[in-house]
């Protein structure tokens, strides 16, 4: 499997702070929200909730992966494809000193995704209060498109992947990543957050994304040379 998929692992699940600060507190809606009766099924309605999302990030990667390998395929050349490549080298540098809390500009970014957020919210909000751990999937799915610097970045991974499964798989990855900090919120072990929330520990990570994005920009500007 590629280097891009575990980068893609790392990015989620080191991307603790965030995902609680922009998903958690509808993780924990949907738990309070959920019928009273249906308290001893919370796990049902967070594990449907988080199968959507990650079925969003998949198929928001496989588009991206699929149609950027097409443009490429019929251009002809492989040059908007290396400076894609050097973008998400960019990308990639730009959110190491988001998650080692050195620079916070790629908030900014998450702006951009609030034209569409406008319109998928109200829908959103159309499944609450849920009714059954079922409900929790077509909700999670639209979730999965809130505006996310995490996520815009990992697209950028996968708009060079070079096919659409590989788009896939890649925002897949991302997703698994998220996954323990979501998760979290529904109760499991508060070591585990705390561990993904140290600021040591979220800086070692960085700095290895750091170095891999430095790596992949190095590359891409040999390939154009």
């Amino acid at each position: 499997m590629s280097i891009d998929f575990y980068a893609a692992f790392v990015i989620g699940l080191m991307g603790a702070g965030h995902c609680l600060g922009m998903c958690g507190g509808v993780a924990a809606a949907l738990t309070m929200g959920m019928p009273n009766q249906q308290k001893n099924n919370r796990w049902h309605y967070l594990l449907m909730y988080n199968l959507g999302r990650l079925l969003s990030y998949t198929i928001a990667g496989g588009i991206i992966g699929g149609a950027f390998a097409g443009v490429a395929t019929l251009s002809g050349s492989s040059y908007a494809l290396i400076s894609l490549r050097l973008f998400a080298s960019v990308m990639m540098i730009i959110l190491a000193l988001y998650l080692g809390q050195w620079w916070q500009g790629l908030v900014k970014i998450e702006k951009v995704g609030h034209i569409l957020w406008k319109r998928i919210a109200p829908k959103a909000n159309t499944f609450l209060p849920l009714k059954s751990p079922m409900a929790a999937l077509p909700f999670g799915v639209l979730w999965g498109w809130l505006p996310c610097g995490l996520v815009y970045s990992t697209l950028s991974w996968a708009a060079v992947s070079g096919s659409l499964v590989s788009g896939s798989l890649v925002m897949l990855a991302f997703g698994l990543g998220t996954l323990p900090a979501m998760l979290v919120v529904g109760g499991l072990a508060s070591q585990l957050k705390q561990l993904l929330s140290n600021l040591y520990f979220k800086r070692a990570n960085a700095l290895l994304l750091l170095g891999y994005g430095i790596h992949t920009g190095y590359i891409a500007i040999n390939q154009i040379m």
